[in-house]
């Protein structure tokens, strides 16, 4: 279902309606996926001169960019469960306002500690924000053309992303400080809330579920094993216990995870066998 308002216009040939500012949500959508995609490189180019500010050690500097990947990828599926529960709207706001206010602490950071768990809380929101613009730019483009395009562009944006963060933290952290490779977002967050305060519409689930809390859990643990996993075996090596034991633990995660799904009432995951009463995604009114 897209997002209509009272000048949307019908699409010829069928009985769909199209926004006239779907162009306009689409770079709101953009502008925000851009933030979080460019944030996971942009601080890397700062790595150094924070690092003589703060004055933590090189072994603690990879903290800084994998707390902000363990929080992004364990609570990416949470947060687009929970955007279907409270509407794509709310979680939009609340990912971006978040992801400002994490930004502005960690700018802020006086210790080492501070930064890293400001990065953390900007890959928990990026969690949240990153599902529900994707939600927000498919029901708002309901003509399967312009989908195809508006989907070209949105994925042109997320490709893009990682590069812009590299040269945008370079010219940053060379003429301002280091500490404007986090402040920046608080720019693209604020065109981002804006946007979509001003152009899109509240949605509410008709049917009520309830969230799988225990799955939820499952999937969070089984993604933060999975991603520490990988990211130790970048700085030591994939024979230590470290490592292997907590990859081993994501892939047992995800498997309990998987069985859990099959199960339970309003599964966080709907499986393919699952009975269509269980796996209907939920109804939108506006």
């Amino acid at each position: 279902m897209s997002e209509t308002s009272t000048s949307a216009v019908p699409t010829a040939g069928t009985g769909a309606t199209l926004d006239p500012r779907r162009w306009l949500i689409l770079g709101t959508v953009g502008l925000a996926q851009l933030m979080v995609v460019l944030d996971a490189t942009i601080v890397t180019i700062a790595l150094p001169s924070a690092q003589r500010d703060l004055g933590f050690t090189t072994v603690e500097r990879q903290w800084v960019v994998t707390a902000y990947a363990l929080a992004f990828g364990s609570l990416l599926l949470f947060g687009g469960r929970l955007g279907d529960l409270i509407g794509r709207k709310i979680t939009f706001l609340a990912g971006a306002l978040g992801f400002a206010a994490a930004s502005a602490i960690g700018g802020a950071a006086t210790s080492f500690g501070m930064l890293v768990a400001a990065r953390a809380a900007q890959g928990a929101f990026g969690a949240l924000l990153a599902p529900a613009a994707l939600s927000i730019l498919s029901t708002t483009f309901s003509d399967p053309k312009e989908r195809g395009k508006a989907f070209g562009v949105y994925g042109a944006i997320v490709g893009a992303g990682g590069a812009i963060g590299l040269v945008l933290g370079g010219i940053l952290t060379e003429y301002l400080s280091w500490r404007w490779c986090l402040y920046v977002n608080l720019i693209f967050a604020g065109l981002a809330v804006t946007g979509a305060v001003l152009l899109t519409t509240h949605q509410r689930a008709r049917t009520r579920t309830r969230l799988d809390l225990p799955g939820a859990a499952l999937v969070s643990a089984a993604m933060f094993c999975l991603v520490y996993g990988f990211s130790n075996a970048a700085t030591r090596n994939w024979h230590t216990p470290s490592t292997y034991g907590f990859l081993a633990a994501g892939v047992a995660l995800l498997a309990a995870f998987a069985l859990w799904q099959s199960r339970a009432a309003s599964p966080l995951l709907p499986p393919a066998w699952c009975s269509t009463a269980t796996a209907a995604p939920p109804t939108w009114r506006y």
